[in-house]
């Protein structure tokens, strides 16, 4: 039997995503987001608010990245969420560490996520309910380390987070235990 919980954000998994764009004077800025959701093959939408500076940032270059938080970087990752670029604009400094510039958008690239997603901004979504950045992605940049050895992502290496929203917590990745377009095939073919 279901016991009602009353308005609660219900779905899980939630992404923990790392947003970064340069303020007017090429400082980094990067916020933690989770959430964020693929919207087509080439973009990304990130439903944050008007008032976050990385929202600002990005509004003023019209690129961003976004990166794969993981295990290794759970601490810092947390803090990008708990600190406001709006109050501490040296954020990113005090963490100590390292960004280059993309060689496709006008965003910081942070060298400890291992995988990063290079945006230019597609579209803002502003209507009564909701404020999405839309953007379309021009590369994702991976370490080697979290690729198998068919040159793809592998979930099992990156160990990513995963917010739970519904304990406040951060979980990682587990195994896989089903191949997607397969798992449910029998079902398809029953007459």
């Amino acid at each position: 039997m279901k016991k009602d919980l009353g308005v609660v954000p219900a779905v899980y998994p939630m992404p923990v995503l790392m947003v970064a764009a340069y303020d007017e004077s090429g400082r980094v800025n990067v916020m933690n987001a989770a959430w964020g959701m693929i919207c087509d093959m080439d973009k990304i939408a990130l439903f944050i608010g008007e008032g976050h500076k990385t929202t600002q940032n990005i509004l003023k270059t019209k690129a961003f990245t976004v990166s794969i938080a993981d295990r290794d970087h759970m601490d810092v990752a947390d803090y990008f969420g708990i600190a406001t670029g709006n109050k501490t604009p040296d954020k990113f400094e005090r963490t100590g560490y390292h960004a280059v510039r993309s060689s496709r958008v006008n965003a910081p690239v942070i060298d400890e996520f291992p995988v990063a997603m290079e945006c230019e901004l597609a579209e803002v979504v502003d209507t009564e309910t909701m404020y999405c950045i839309v953007g379309k992605i021009v590369n994702v940049a991976a370490e080697e380390s979290v690729l198998s050895e068919n040159g793809k992502v592998d979930p099992m290496k990156l160990n990513a987070l995963i917010f739970d929203q519904f304990q406040n917590g951060y979980l990682v990745t587990g195994e896989q235990v089903g191949r997607a377009w397969n798992a449910g095939a029998a079902l398809a073919k029953a007459k």
